[in-house]
């Protein structure tokens, strides 16, 4: 976190140290106040600098054994650092004013708290209610994401009134400060420099524009990409994992299943009686469906033996036989969606997911792929593909994480 430095812990410090009795105690704030106002603007400066001058500043008070001092020059290094909130930090020290506590702060803490755990209540019902198997543990994660991306709330131009948390702005802003921070350039403030880019169209534009900063754009989504793999890989490989569990490690994930394919559909439920797990559009607007089953936890093998031959089991002709089935069904309701939804079933295709190698560890892997790949050579409209066949793909695709040629 960025130090914070502002007029209200100027002032705290000035009056500290018109208390303080011990010239040294003096002199080290006096340099604290010196580096302050050494910048070339007029903005107060901070950094690693101020919070060394103010430890200084501590020890000196209590080797004079001022421990009035000590408290006070301790809590302007919390509030520096953000340990100790602003409202509190007036409010502790009167600041800005004298007698009794301050009402409005009060009434706007009060409000503010109210509306917190209104928003709460309302978040948490919609998550549960999209997520309806999700534990206690799930929920706070999500509070948690989207505590930090709420700091970069935005008040769009063309809806007036309302606001917008962007999804996964920390997690960018958080890897630009890294960038900024380990990098060759003297930036005094990176968090506050990785603030900026992330809230301005502008100076991402300029990034993506410049060759070094496409660069950095790029990273941060072959970054955002692994962390996406590696999260989905978990999933895969937890034997008490739910198809719900593993449609939610790929949703948003697109890129995962090829380059041809722009984007999902917001609308799952496109024909009467049958809601798809993932609906994917291709670049030519073709509606593909993924059919999820379990992997690790799937019930019965992927193959078996028959004569001298692999060849799929019971639980891949199921699947398939649902997949098919789902695609009828598009047919038949080509026009209306087409008319109503705006998406094309014509030519409609579908991606079954099923199973992992280690289910059958018996069966060496390139053989149980390739009895599914001969299979699927068979099938007009329908593919079969286990989980990790699936992440295999993913990494070494382009445009995947582990693509050497970004360097």
């Amino acid at each position: 976190m960025a130090t914070r430095v502002d007029m209200t812990l100027e002032w705290h410090l000035r009056a500290v140290s018109e208390e303080c009795a011990d010239a040294e105690v003096r002199e080290a704030l006096d340099a604290v106040f010196a580096h302050m106002h050494s910048g070339r603007s007029t903005k107060r400066r901070g950094g690693k600098e101020l919070i060394r001058l103010l430890t200084e500043a501590r020890s000196k008070a209590a080797r004079a054994e001022e421990w009035e001092v000590v408290r006070q020059v301790h809590d302007a290094v919390a509030y520096a650092e953000g340990r100790i909130l602003r409202h509190d930090f007036k409010e502790r020290y009167r600041l800005f004013q004298d007698g009794a506590r301050n009402d409005i702060n009060r009434d706007f803490l009060g409000r503010t708290m109210w509306a917190a755990h209104h928003w709460m209540v309302s978040t948490g019902r919609e998550y549960l209610k999209a997520h309806p198997e999700a534990t206690a543990e799930d929920v706070l994660e999500h509070f948690r994401a989207e505590g930090e991306d709420a700091r970069f709330l935005e008040a769009p131009a063309d809806r007036p009134g309302r606001y917008v948390i962007p999804r996964g702005r920390a997690e960018t802003a958080l890897w630009l400060e890294r960038i900024l921070r380990d990098g060759r350039i003297d930036i005094e403030d990176p968090a506050e420099a990785a603030r900026t880019i992330v809230t301005s169209p502008e100076a991402l534009a300029l990034l993506a524009a410049d060759e070094q900063g496409h660069l950095v754009l790029q990273a941060t989504e072959l970054r955002r990409r692994a962390a996406g793999l590696e999260e989905l890989r978990q999933v895969i490989e937890d034997r008490a994992a739910h198809e719900w569990e593993l449609q939610r490690g790929l949703e948003g994930q697109h890129w995962i299943f090829g380059g041809q394919y722009v984007g999902e559909a917001a609308q799952r439920r496109l024909v009467p009686g049958d809601e798809v797990d993932i609906p994917l559009i291709r670049g030519d607007g073709a509606l593909h469906i993924v059919e999820l089953k379990r992997a690790m936890g799937l019930k019965g093998p992927l193959v078996r033996r028959h004569r001298n031959a692999w060849v799929p089991a019971a639980s891949v002709h199921e699947a398939v036989g649902q997949a098919v089935n789902y695609l009828v069904g598009l047919d038949e309701h080509r026009t209306r969606i087409r008319d109503e939804l705006g998406i094309e079933t014509r030519r409609a295709s579908a991606l079954v997911l099923i199973g992992h190698p280690a289910v059958q560890p018996e069966v060496p892997e390139e053989e149980l792929n390739e009895a599914l790949r001969t299979f699927n050579a068979h099938l007009s409209r329908v593919e079969v593909l286990t989980y990790k066949e699936l992440l295999d793909n993913a990494r070494r695709s382009p445009a995947g994480p582990d693509d050497r040629r970004r360097a």
